[in-house]
């Protein structure tokens, strides 16, 4: 049996019961390919399913291997697979093959993985969720792109923002506001975002108009004090429950309220608000991962690789993700073809 290197969790629990060891390389069936792995990305939702608290929707096979975002070179063609051949250079992402209907959301077909914290990986071809990595783009940048891309993407569609309006993004340091903040930027909003004082120049370098400091005092009463009127649009990267109805006291009658966190606020604690208030969730359409090669391509969405492991430091690169602060993208990347264009 040919077996390879991975993060492994045997059982739900904490990202510090994860473990790297060998485990049997996958081998592709028709209509998958197998990819020798160069790079991959961390999402804190990947690493929550571990927890096993969603049920049934996001119920995991042990031993599971950890990992969706990645970039590598296909090494075997399933029976009818003609999108790609061997030696194609692809990224995107996957989710496992035990949640397909959480997968169906995010793209349709759903893209599916054995996990991509590993040296080789499966993917099914018939999805949007795979492309091409184009000539020029490293493999860790497109590691770095797919599940922050496709939910920075339709937040950018589902914000409709005009030239000039100003957009609030709470939580920008991470993954999703590493990207979504140049999308705005271009688009010609004028961009607050909260951040620390210690992010205060890496998100004005993103494109970041004005900075809150979020643990010098209120957001909300900083932002209105700034604004007496509201923004036009709060775009919500990081806060929960009840504290995202707080939030909308910022915007202005008519704005916007757009989100990606779960919980949302109980309903009535919006009651008597003239906002347009909607949950955004990742999603590619056909050609989304292309448009992201392109932007980064041309400078438009930078690198945002905040720290660099080895395979071998992959669990506690999990771990890192949800227990420290952390700035743009975690990326595991364990040879130097990773930095091949």
């Amino acid at each position: 049996m040919t077996t390879m290197r991975a993060v492994v969790a045997d059982d739900y629990g904490p990202p510090e019961n994860l473990a790297v060891r060998d485990v049997p390389v996958p081998w592709p069936g028709a209509g998958q390919v197998q990819v020798r792995v160069r790079a991959s990305a961390l999402n804190p939702g990947e690493i929550r399913l571990l927890a096993g608290g969603l049920g049934e929707a996001a119920a995991l096979s042990f031993p599971h291997v950890v990992g969706g975002d990645f970039a590598g070179t296909v090494t075997e063609a399933g029976a009818g697979v003609t999108r790609f051949t061997v030696g194609d250079e692809v990224f995107g992402l996957g989710l496992p093959r035990t949640v397909a209907g959480l997968a169906a959301q995010v793209a349709s077909p759903p893209s599916l993985t054995t996990g991509t914290f590993a040296e080789y990986a499966v993917f099914e071809v018939a999805t949007p969720g795979l492309a091409i990595r184009p000539a020029g783009l490293s493999a860790e940048h497109a590691a770095a792109l797919p599940t922050v891309g496709l939910t920075a993407l339709p937040l950018l569609r589902a914000s409709r923002v005009q030239p000039g309006e100003a957009v609030l993004v709470i939580g920008a340091t991470g993954g999703v506001g590493s990207l979504l903040v140049p999308m705005l930027a271009a688009a010609g909003a004028h961009v607050i975002v909260t951040a620390s004082a210690a992010d205060d120049g890496y998100v004005r370098g993103l494109g970041a108009n004005e900075v809150i400091d979020y643990r010098a005092g209120d957001t909300v009463s900083e932002t209105l004090r700034r604004r007496p009127a509201g923004v036009d649009a709060v775009i919500n990267l990081a806060l929960r429950g009840d504290a995202l109805a707080g939030a909308a006291r910022a915007i202005r009658p008519g704005g916007r309220l757009l989100s990606i966190v779960f919980p949302l606020p109980d309903p009535a604690a919006l009651d008597g608000t003239d906002l347009a208030v909607e949950t955004v969730f990742t999603s590619a359409r056909p050609g989304d991962l292309d448009v992201l090669a392109g932007q980064a391509l041309s400078g438009a969405l930078p690198v945002t690789i905040g720290r660099r492991y080895r395979l071998a430091d992959g669990a506690q690169a999990c771990t890192d993700l949800l227990r420290a602060h952390t700035r743009g993208k975690l990326v595991i990347a364990d040879n130097e073809d990773a930095y091949l264009g």
